[in-house]
């Protein structure tokens, strides 16, 4: 059990690690962000960008919260049970 955290603490590090390569858009937000930079207004683009790492992390802090409740409530479970 403590392999499979420390695998996924490695995990997440590396993922946090390479966040400036998961910088990324589809291809209606890149028409969008074309059309407000021909237009002048180049602020659009970063917010996009953190609105979709925001989307991207979302689930996986939430299903590492609930691991991790899962996991110190077995251990605790085991306890009782010794």
């Amino acid at each position: 059990m403590k392999n499979s955290f420390k695998f996924l603490l490695g995990v997440f590090l590396m993922l946090g690690v390479s966040v400036q390569t998961t910088l990324a858009q589809c291809a209606m937000c890149r028409a969008t962000i074309e059309n407000n930079v021909s237009n002048g207004d180049t602020t659009v683009g970063a917010t996009l960008n953190l609105g979709i790492l925001y989307l991207f992390v979302a689930p996986y802090v939430l299903l590492s919260v609930l691991g991790y409740f899962w996991y110190k409530n077995a251990r605790r479970k085991k306890k009782l049970s010794l």
